[in-house]
């Protein structure tokens, strides 16, 4: 963790969507990084509506689950009463980043399946009520929020300040593809490669199915969209394509080329 702080200020951690996070690492986080450094949390599954393994999941939440779902590899429908406590659970484990002040954002990374609709946007405003301090970026899989309802997508998510997660993808009908915009003070993007293939492999691993470089060219033009986001007080990019090195070297060529005078 220090090595990776003397050259980049932000990290996104991916391993709290598996597992809830535990309050001794987010305090060993903090303790590892200079003042300014920020962390970007994932929602844990069950907070954004995914199915979370059951060996992952701790005592107090199991207690809270039939035998027949325990004995089940994965959990898709908990009750209320568990989501409940894994929001608590979630939000608890993150204070000592909180008062370090290098908690950046929760990314609930929504699945292809959580379509746009007023059910879906309550679900949203249940999460704010659980997380009413953090800064919330939203990242949207289903085409349905940012085709023709853009607009009522944006001005749902500043209405609320929350952030809309600006995605680089693969092309394709069911990915979706709206405008960089800043719904709020911060804007946040992810780029995820643009192996298509891959994207839609159901087998394999995380890191196999975001296996992608991205050229000088891609980058560039990628860096000038970020430049052409407007109003943010902050703007955090993200490399997801987390095949052996490729994040990292794509995530410094970005970074000299934003740190470049334009033109």
């Amino acid at each position: 963790m220090r090595f990776y702080a003397e050259h980049f200020n932000t990290v996104e951690v991916d391993s709290t969507y598996y597992a809830l996070p535990s309050e001794r690492n987010a305090a060993l986080w903090a303790a590892r990084t200079p003042d300014g450094f920020h962390f970007h949390i994932k929602a844990f599954a069950w907070l954004t509506r995914h199915a979370a393994e059951t060996r992952a999941l701790p005592r107090a939440l199991k207690a809270l689950v039939s035998p027949e779902a325990l004995r089940q590899p994965q959990i898709a429908q908990p009750p209320r009463t568990a989501v409940e406590l894994s929001f608590e659970m979630f939000r608890s484990a993150l204070e000592p980043l909180r008062v370090a002040r290098k908690l950046g954002c929760v990314l609930f990374q929504f699945p292809p399946w959580f379509t746009a609709g007023r059910p879906q946007e309550a679900y949203i405003d249940f999460c704010r009520t659980r997380l009413p301090q953090e800064r919330l970026a939203i990242e949207f899989r289903h085409a349905s929020w940012l085709g023709e309802q853009t607009e009522r997508t944006l001005a749902f998510l500043a209405e609320r300040r929350m952030s809309l997660v600006c995605i680089d993808a693969p092309r394709a009908p069911s990915i979706p593809h709206g405008p960089w915009a800043a719904t709020s003070d911060i804007a946040y993007v992810r780029l995820h490669g643009r192996n298509r293939q891959a994207w839609f492999q159901r087998q394999g691993t995380a890191a196999q199915r975001f296996k992608y470089l991205y050229s000088d060219t891609e980058l560039r033009e990628c860096a000038e969209q970020i430049r052409g986001l407007r109003d943010p007080r902050s703007v955090y990019v993200i490399f997801n394509n987390c095949y052996a090195d490729f994040g990292v070297r794509n995530a410094l060529t970005m970074q000299g080329l934003l740190h470049a005078t334009p033109g």
